[in-house]
Order: C-alpha cells, then structure tokens, then sequence
C-alpha cells in the first residue's frame, strides 16, 4: 500500500499521515539579519550602554520564556519586553527606530519551501510548522503556503520551546495523528531529528549547506525541500 511502512516487530505497517516542518533554516530565512552588535552599537550611539552579550541574552530569554507565557504580537510589545528585561527605558524615538529597522529585514521563503509544502498538502499529507518563533515575525512570508498547513505551532500556542517534547505532542494531538504516523523535516540535529525521534516520530535532516554532518538518527539527510518530501514517500 503507498505511503506505508514496516513497523518494529515487522508485522504492522504504520501509515505515514503528517508532515511537519521546522521554520527558520527549513522553510524561511531572514537575509542579512539584524545583529546584537548592530543593536548594541546603535544603542550606544542613544545613550545607551547595552552591551551585545547584554542584549543577546535578553533576547533569548524573551525568546525562550516570556514569548511563550505571554505571546507577543509585534516587534514593538517583544522589544519593549527585551528593554524591561534589560532594565533599560528608552524614548519612543529610539525604540520607532528598532521596530523599524528589524521590520526592513522580514522572513522569506527559502525558492523550494512552496513547492514542498504544497506537493506534501496535495499527496494527501497533514502539514504544519513547528517552531518557536514568534508568529508575528513571519506571517507574511508563509502567505504564499498557509492555506497548504494545517496549523502553525509556535512557543505560544505549545506554551514552550521547541526543546520541549511538549510541543511536538501537543502538534500531533491537535492534527489527530500518532508520533509513528508522522514525519518531521528540519535543520536541527538535536531538535528537529533527535527529539522527534525520541517521541517516536520519523526524522529528516535537512542539510542546506551541504557540509559533511553525520546523523545515525536521522531517516534520511537531504540538501532540499523536495528531496525531502520525496523522502516521505519511502518512510
């Protein structure tokens, strides 16, 4: 039967029923990213001494926890979040420029992640993205393929980071699919193939860079988005 697999003991087949994918690195990227240090330097420039590890950190605790517990829904609530952790007040002029300037530089879709998610959506596929990132940060660069998902799950609809299993088990509940019946596709050794497979799940590692990276869990490693959903097919 297509789309069919052996399970474990070899008398069982498990039916591949979702494909999942990860967002930054997989299906979007930013081009030229603003940097801490360009932050950092700019802060400075305001009278603002926020060194770029400062920064950084603030940033990553935001990221991790508080977007999660709360669910920011602009750069400017997020930033703002970051200066508080930072205990750091800045005028409304400084804080216009950030927004400004981290809203010039958006998510866009890697030239193969349409086509990948829509051949997945087409074939049958439940589909959706898993990732902690803020949704605000890239919902217009996934327009082109959000009628092909079936859900978007980020750090504040999982109330966690991608690092907790918590997320991929809320994802599959919410698609009524079993962890064996689904696929995770990623660039992530450790959370997009590592953890998915210690739930149970199928892995697929997506190796853009095309570097020699060795992953013994992985079901299979690819250099593109339609190498891997071609992959599904076999899993």
């Amino acid at each position: 039967m297509r789309f069919r697999r052996w399970g474990y003991g070899g008398t069982s087949m498990v039916k591949t029923r979702a494909v999942l994918f990860d967002l930054h690195g997989t299906l979007a990227y930013v081009e030229n990213p603003v940097s801490d240090v360009e932050i950092s330097d700019y802060l400075f420039s305001r009278g603002y001494e926020v060194s770029p590890q400062q920064l950084r950190a603030a940033w990553f605790f935001v990221s991790m926890i508080d977007y999660p517990r709360y669910g920011y829904r602009s750069w400017r609530s997020y930033f703002t979040r970051i200066f508080w952790r930072l205990k750091v007040k800045v005028d409304r002029e400084t804080l216009d420029t950030l927004v400004g300037l981290l809203e010039s530089r958006p998510y866009q879709l890697y030239a193969d992640a349409a086509d990948a998610v829509i051949k997945a959506k087409e074939n049958g596929f439940k589909t959706a993205i898993v990732t902690t990132i803020a949704y605000f940060q890239f919902e217009k660069a996934i327009q082109p393929i959000e009628r092909y998902l079936d859900f978007v799950m980020t750090g504040y609809q999982a109330k966690c980071d991608k690092s907790n299993p918590k997320m991929y088990r809320r994802t599959l509940k919410i698609l009524g699919i079993k962890p064996e019946e689904a696929v995770m596709i990623g660039d992530s050794v450790f959370i997009d193939v590592v953890l998915p497979k210690k739930i149970g799940m199928k892995a697929i590692l997506l190796n853009r860079t095309k570097e020699d990276i060795k992953c013994e869990q992985a079901d299979a490693v690819v250099n593109d988005l339609n190498q891997a959903v071609a992959k599904v097919f076999d899993l």
